[in-house]
């Protein structure tokens, strides 16, 4: 059964604070797909789970970069996928992402939308909006995987 989750965070500390309850979930091999405007709290979101996680790296969007590795005591290795700067689902293949993703690793991917079709069917969707009502509080939309 399908279990979606919806919440609404004031502040970026209150995104993270969610991302570290939702982290608890994680197990190796779980894939993260992060949607949401520019700005709207994806980064912090991704903070809070790799806070949760035991990572003591810097966590930070790897816009230009398109991916950070993090390691843990808890989970040995974590991918932090920014794909904003691909433009085609051919350009995230050309750096080896299926391997990424078929790891035993945690793979959090922001901007995931070039490479929907590819991803495993166990994938975690999160989705992230601005408030209108407020310019610091977020819109957050947990679809879990069926099962």
């Amino acid at each position: 059964m399908k279990n979606d989750f919806a919440i609404i965070t004031k502040s970026a500390a209150e995104t993270q604070t969610f991302g570290e309850a939702f982290a608890r979930k994680l197990k190796p091999g779980d894939i993260v797909s992060l949607y949401g405007d520019l700005g709207s709290g994806k980064t912090q979101l991704v903070k809070g789970i790799c806070r949760s996680l035991g990572v003591t790296q810097t966590v930070n969007s790897p816009t230009f970069i398109i991916v950070n590795e993090y390691s843990s005591a808890t989970f040995p290795l974590i991918y932090h996928f920014d794909l904003y700067r691909m433009k085609t689902q051919q350009e995230v293949l050309d750096i080896g992402f299926t391997e990424y993703i078929s790891s035993e690793s945690i793979v959090l991917i922001e901007w995931p939308e070039h490479i929907e079709n590819i991803l495993p069917a166990n994938t975690y969707k999160i989705h992230i909006a601005h408030s209108d009502e407020d310019e610091h509080s977020r819109w957050i939309k947990l679809e879990t995987p069926e099962n």
